[in-house]
């Protein structure tokens, strides 16, 4: 998993360096599995189905980046962006993961042993879309309804129902899912979304069926914050701390909002500590 996140984040550097394209929202999917980065190529052909039936995306071309022949989708998160601004304060804004990213999350979770996705805040659904692409079960919670509709466009082009509910995380019942062994993906940077984070995990936590089986997925930082905790490094020590949470493994992944930084995004994965 490490091998494969490395990669990843090779391959959207050269992309950032080598990238003609001009619009605001871009990435690159490979064509087919190299040496360099090994994919399953029934996965990868999913992955160009999501993005083909994604509507931020309006165009796309051929390209090679770090040796692997690739599809470049371009678009624009705008419209989708400035509909989820009008929720509450205490949620994350739209901004999405790329794909190959949501791929490598799904695969990581898989290894630690979880049988479904819950993406909390799950936007255009990528995440829980490549949970099913895994092989897992999966569930999209997202507040915005014109995020929904994509999300069920998406699933209706594409073949691949991933769950997509409209609802609001905070005042969701997950028991009413059937979870077994599920890792909840928790939207929103640690500066962001922690409001989001205590009332979802507090109300995750209450379920019986869940209190000792649910696994934590947070966005995180590299900026160091001032929490007395072993979290520090990634910004939510407090929420973690005040949940018993335990790092389980953190993989870094390129995102959207850090493409042309050195880093990317931290994922720390977490479990309550027995």
């Amino acid at each position: 998993m490490d091998a494969l996140a490395g990669a990843i984040t090779a391959f959207q550097a050269d992309f950032m360096k080598k990238s003609k394209g001009m619009s605001p929202t871009r990435e690159a999917v490979p064509l087919a599995s190299t040496d360099f980065m090994p994919l399953d190529s029934s996965a990868l052909g999913l992955l160009h189905e999501f993005a083909k039936s994604n509507p931020i995306y309006f165009q796309w071309h051929d390209a090679e980046f770090s040796g692997v022949p690739c599809r470049v989708y371009e678009g624009d998160i705008n419209e989708y962006w400035l509909g989820s601004i009008k929720h509450d304060s205490g949620y994350q804004p739209f901004y999405p993961t790329w794909i190959l990213s949501a791929y490598a999350l799904a695969l990581a979770s898989k290894k630690l042993g979880f049988e479904q996705v819950v993406d909390i805040g799950s936007g255009d659904g990528r995440i829980a879309y490549c949970a099913r692409v895994a092989g897992l079960g999966a569930h999209g919670i997202e507040i915005d309804e014109n995020l929904v509709m994509l999300q069920d466009a998406v699933a209706k082009a594409t073949g691949v129902d991933f769950g997509a509910r409209c609802a609001d995380a905070t005042r969701f019942d997950y028991s009413t899912l059937g979870l077994t062994r599920p890792v909840f993906f928790i939207s929103g940077l640690p500066e962001m979304g922690e409001m989001l984070a205590h009332s979802a995990i507090s109300r995750i936590l209450k379920a019986p069926e869940l209190k000792d089986r649910a696994g934590f997925a947070f966005m995180g930082t590299h900026v160091q914050r001032k929490y007395a905790r072993d979290f520090s490094s990634w910004g939510w020590g407090k929420v973690m701390g005040e949940y018993g949470l335990k790092v389980e493994q953190v993989v870094t992944l390129p995102t959207h909002w850090t493409a042309d930084q050195a880093q990317g995004t931290p994922y720390i994965f977490a479990k309550t500590a027995l």
